[in-house]
């Protein structure tokens, strides 16, 4: 089972145990994040397709780190005119360990199993 959800103006496929690096999110490390964007579930026969998202179904995880990625070198030059600019940049992420993908059923079902809980 997998799904696709959009953080970060992208879309990513998501499957449960598997880690995940978005745009930069707020939060600290081990702390949990919940992707509400889910454009698509995809579990055999019984895939979902949202218009434009499907209704009730999250993707949840934990941050593991902020990190940057490799350095990407820019490099500007005008033949014959002596203009060189070198420039590095490094991109911040967010690695994300998904740990749940829920449809609207089982998100109902583990409300109701924690409101009995407690």
């Amino acid at each position: 089972m997998f799904a696709i959800v959009e953080t970060g103006g992208k879309q990513y496929q998501v499957e449960e145990g598997r880690y995940l690096d978005v745009e930069l999110l707020d939060g600290d490390a081990d702390s949990k994040v919940v992707f509400d964007k889910v454009v698509m579930i995809v579990n055999g026969k019984k895939s979902k397709v949202g218009q434009p998202y499907v209704a009730g179904a999250s993707a949840e995880g934990t941050i593991v780190k902020h990190d940057k990625s490799k350095k990407v070198i820019v490099y500007k030059q005008r033949p014959k005119k002596g203009y060189r600019r070198k420039q590095g940049h490094r991109q911040g992420f967010t690695r994300v360990m998904i740990s749940k993908i829920r449809t609207s059923a089982q998100k109902k079902a583990a409300e109701t199993a924690e409101t009995t809980e407690a």
